[in-house]
């Protein structure tokens, strides 16, 4: 999350060495400290020991996996709220001296990591399970906590020290019931409030869904659709612009190149490539796994323009026609494009699963003399076991 008033500054969770870190945006100072310039990354609040240490000294304070961060920059807050999760607590760190002090959740003890529950009240006598994440309502004065493992949305007043539930069941589910408390989730792990405060975000980790607070009705929406504009079915695809791709697979070394005889095309000319992949034998594609293709072009982007770039593999005992149309507006150029494959697979007799790739490099001779309506090229190759 970042900010101070200036918004100058980027803070970092770092969770497995259970420190607050600070990314300057710009140069400055931090509470207590020295001139820094801009780029610098240090340490801001934390001892590295895992533990529930509230101290007026930053460095001596104690977090135990602190995972979500949210900034009030606000009088009388100015402060940073840390969702910290392995203490089931909420800490708040100054942003005038650095001090870490204790806002809900937790006990005591700074060694016991292990008072949690799911109990509404002040202070310590509140108890959260594991919270992941937290989001500043500036509208309302309030904070919201993703209590994961207890499948709610707590609120938090800050000034009161009070922590209700403000939505799920307790139990694990996916309800989008017709109020708040009857709705259910599934270990929701990030929030954000939205700049006008009328809605709040909830990523439901476990159910793979956003979903969607009305902070002023109460009313949980439907979730958000989680769309991969990346993927494109085939070959009933839709025209998904996307020209850039920037989570491609990265072969393995073993993957072999295959070179194709040059094929000559005309501007606007489809081409369908037609993949047709043989496992191993007593090999399936492993269904967990996102087996796809992809096409490049290094060095001729602009044959990209506008292309369905990717698409996944589900079965490979029929082939997957993969269309491809020039661009109605290139001249005479010569290229050449790359068509890749990465499989996951699994042995029927056994638990071992492996990643296979296989690109095929198709050159192209692109002329202005019509050459039909569309090409096929097969594209071809057995997979066998190393």
């Amino acid at each position: 999350v970042s900010g101070t008033q200036e918004d100058d500054v980027l803070w970092i969770a770092m969770a497995g060495i259970h420190q607050i870190w600070a990314l300057m945006l710009e140069g400055g100072k931090l509470p207590k400290g020295s001139d820094l310039k801009k780029g610098v990354c240090l340490r801001f609040a934390g001892s590295g020991n895992e533990e529930n240490r509230n101290n007026a000294y930053p460095h001596k304070a104690g977090f135990a996996q602190p995972s979500g961060l949210s900034l009030a920059p606000e009088e009388p807050w100015n402060c940073l709220f840390v969702a910290d999760s392995e203490s089931s607590t909420v800490r708040t760190i100054s942003l005038k001296d650095g001090a870490v002090k204790h806002l809900v959740g937790g006990e005591r003890d700074p060694l016991n990591l292990f008072a949690f529950g799911d109990v509404d009240g002040a202070g310590i006598n509140a108890k959260l399970q594991h919270p992941l994440g937290v989001t500043w309502d500036k509208k309302r004065k309030l904070l919201y906590v993703a209590d994961s493992y207890n499948h709610k949305i707590k609120v938090v007043d800050p000034k009161m020290k009070n922590c209700a539930t403000l939505a799920g069941t307790g139990e694990a589910g996916d309800v989008v019931g017709s109020s708040f408390t009857q709705s259910a989730f599934n270990e929701p792990g990030g929030l954000c409030v939205e700049e006008n405060g009328h809605l709040m975000y909830v990523a439901d980790t476990n159910n793979h869904q956003i979903k969607v607070l009305d902070l002023e009705t109460k009313i949980l929406s439907m979730a958000l659709p989680i769309l991969k504009p990346e993927a494109c079915d085939v070959p009933d695809n839709l025209p998904v612009q996307k020209d850039k791709i920037t989570n491609l697979p990265r072969l393995p070394k073993s993957a072999p190149n295959i070179q194709l005889p040059s094929l000559t095309v005309a501007p606007g000319q489809t081409i369908q490539f037609l993949l047709k992949l043989t496992l191993p034998p007593d090999s399936k594609l492993n269904e967990e796994a996102p087996s796809a293709w992809f096409i490049t072009a290094e060095d001729n982007t602009w044959l990209l323009q506008g292309q369905c770039l990717t698409g996944e593999i589900k079965d490979v005992s029929c082939q997957t026609v993969i269309p491809f149309q020039l661009p109605g507006s290139c001249v005479s150029a010569e290229a050449t494009l790359a068509i890749k494959a990465c499989l996951y697979y699994c042995s029927k007799g056994s638990s071992a699963c492996m990643m296979a790739g296989v690109s095929f490099s198709q050159p192209l001779q692109v002329t202005g003399t019509d050459q039909g309506s569309s090409a096929q090229v097969e594209l071809i190759h057995t997979f066998v076991t190393n």
